[in-house]
């Protein structure tokens, strides 16, 4: 396939090869070729076999695994695509990788995610795209543009397909942090919504107790919201709490599957009647039948559209959330 763009180049990092793969065939264009490998010793090695000069380069990666040689993939690709003189470099980022260590929760903490902003940037990428970012504040960390692209354009019209619209759907959050996010969904698909409240053992901060679920759920449609899987344990404890509330059926909508561990299991053998996920992250091997793939290439597609043609994000995306309410 001959480039639909002559001065535009699609790489990806070993982390992003289908997705970036699928933005390009939306584009009609082609990926552009590279290598990004190890060495006998481990160290990652890249090279670039496209001319870049002049050019506007846009580098895929995600970090489903593997987290710090996919980040040194996008580093060191960022770095040979400036060394090459690409006029401007642009760093596709779906999940942003550290985005739960985005400040300081106890003493002699890092803030990761701010240190792979200031590394990203070094790098020399001018621009970052990434998508419901667990943290907005995040976007303040980078003194470059950032394009923080919501998930709504992509699960509106799914929704609104399966009937999880109206007075008898409710959208829950299944902590106070996906609260806004529920809300979001909720004003756009005209549902009611709830709330699981929870609370973090100090001896174990990556599990929940249940504190109290506010909201009317009794003989509802459930479709609980939250942005990223890791273990599954929230989001299935959240299902059966809703269950007990009076659900008559449990839904999900998560945007980054991550899906660490015994995740998959969980989830399969889970209240969940349909888990609606994104191609963020890869897709593991063994994703249960209850999980349903959503593409965001043609979003990240549009993105990339408007970005090298210079034109407003803002009305892209408002134009592309009104299409979904047609």
């Amino acid at each position: 396939m001959e480039p639909a763009f002559d001065d535009l180049n699609i790489f990806s990092g070993n982390g992003s090869v289908q997705l970036a793969g699928a933005v390009a065939d939306s584009l009609s264009t082609r990926m552009s070729e590279a290598t990004v490998t190890k060495w006998s010793n481990d160290e990652i090695r890249v090279q670039l076999h496209e001319n870049v000069r002049g050019n506007d380069v846009f580098i895929f990666q995600s970090f489903g695994d593997e987290v710090s040689d996919r980040l040194l993939e996008l580093w060191l690709m960022i770095d040979a695509a400036k060394r090459a003189s690409a006029a401007r470099i642009t760093a596709v980022v779906p999940w942003y990788p550290y985005s739960k260590q985005e400040r300081k929760f106890r003493g002699r903490e890092p803030i990761s995610a701010r240190l792979v902003a200031d590394l990203t940037v070094a790098a020399g990428a001018n621009r970052i795209v990434t998508m419901d970012l667990h943290e907005g504040a995040i976007q303040g960390f980078f003194d470059i543009p950032m394009d923080h692209l919501p998930n709504l354009p992509v699960f509106l019209n799914v929704f609104r397909s399966e009937g999880l619209t109206g007075e008898d759907t409710v959208i829950v959050a299944p902590d106070a942090g996906a609260v806004e996010r529920a809300s979001d969904l909720a004003r756009h698909l005209d549902c009611g919504i709830a709330v699981i409240f929870k609370r973090h053992p100090d001896e174990n901060l990556e599990l929940a107790d249940t504190i109290e679920t506010v909201g009317d759920l009794d003989g509802k449609r459930a479709l609980i919201v939250d942005d990223f899987i890791f273990g599954g344990s929230t989001l299935v404890n959240a299902a059966t709490e809703v269950v007990e509330a009076g659900a008559t059926e449990v839904n999900a909508c998560i945007t980054h599957a991550i899906m660490c561990g015994d995740a998959p299991r969980l989830i399969g053998a889970s209240e969940i009647s349909t888990l609606y996920v994104t191609d963020t992250i890869p897709p593991r091997r063994d994703t249960p039948d209850n999980v349903t793939i959503v593409s965001v290439a043609p979003l990240l597609a549009e993105a990339v559209r408007c970005i090298h043609e210079d034109q407003s994000m803002s009305q892209l995306l408002t134009q592309i959330v009104d299409r979904g309410h047609g």
